[in-house]
């Protein structure tokens, strides 16, 4: 069911912090963990079934983050608010920063949104979110070797009535550092199938990856696991299990974590 926050007189956090080691040379990230709506926007308009979809958060990603931080002891910086009141994983100029209509949904309560309530949400979720992921890394780069970013989402086994194939895909743009040793270590489990840019591109202009990444010359992979693979705990270990080794591999990895400078795709498009 939809999570709403309620109105406790508790102001409602849109960030959530895992503490981990600033040395663990990775920080992990989950732009979409959570369905809740923040205090003052009811439902949005949109039935609470609505919220258990993927439009409403990325299925189970928000479990594999936390498991993994937790073993790995590395940091981790979630949000904890629904995409559909406003979408961190795009830039603040991006049209589809607040949906009207997602996947077939209306989203009454995004159709009155002017200039105002616009920059309103970004100063209020989408930017402490990105400042937090900021913060985080200035701390980590002072102290160590700079961090591999790992982001983790999830996405559905079927779309527009098409099953996807996939198990796991990995997400980039044109820095391959981190990318080849993920795609090296899934593609040696036999029992999955493993997807390279699919069902989309990693190139988006001013998403996450690209503002805290791609921006300071940091490796970085992004995960899409299937939903229906992680949407309850069983699933989620298993591919905390599954992902354990290969991050550490990439951790352990110096060539990976020096600073470089990448041109991305998606500034000569």
């Amino acid at each position: 069911m939809i999570e709403t926050a309620a109105a406790s007189g508790v102001a409602f956090e849109p960030t959530e912090y895992i503490n981990g080691n600033a040395d663990s040379g990775l920080l992990l990230l989950c732009d979409h963990a959570r369905n809740t709506v923040p205090p003052g926007y009811g439902d949005l308009g949109v039935p609470a079934e609505q919220f258990e979809r993927h439009i409403g958060y990325d299925i189970g990603a928000r479990a594999v983050t936390v498991e993994l931080a937790q073993r790995l002891k590395a940091p981790a910086c979630l949000t904890t608010f629904s995409r559909l009141l406003i979408d961190p994983n795009r830039g603040d100029d991006d049209p589809t920063l607040i949906m009207r209509l997602s996947d077939g949904a209306v989203v009454p309560g995004n159709a009155w949104v002017d200039a105002a309530e616009r920059a309103h949400r970004i100063a209020t979720f989408h930017k402490p979110y990105h400042d937090l992921i900021d913060q985080t890394l200035d701390v980590m780069v002072a102290k160590a070797p700079p961090p591999v970013i790992v982001s983790i989402h999830s996405f559905t086994p079927v779309w527009r009535g098409v099953p996807r194939p996939w198990h796991v895909t990995v997400l980039w743009d044109s820095d391959p550092r981190a990318v080849r040793p993920m795609l090296d270590g899934l593609r040696a489990q036999e029992d999955l199938v493993v997807g390279d840019n699919e069902p989309y591109d990693g190139a988006l202009k001013n998403d996450t990856m690209y503002r805290h990444a791609s921006r300071r010359g940091l490796a970085h992979v992004l995960l899409e696991l299937r939903q229906d693979l992680i949407a309850d705990q069983p699933g989620a270990l298993e591919w905390a299990d599954r992902l354990e080794p290969i991050l550490k591999t990439i951790a352990s990895n110096l060539e990976c974590r020096r600073i470089q400078h990448f041109k991305s795709r998606s500034d000569t498009e």
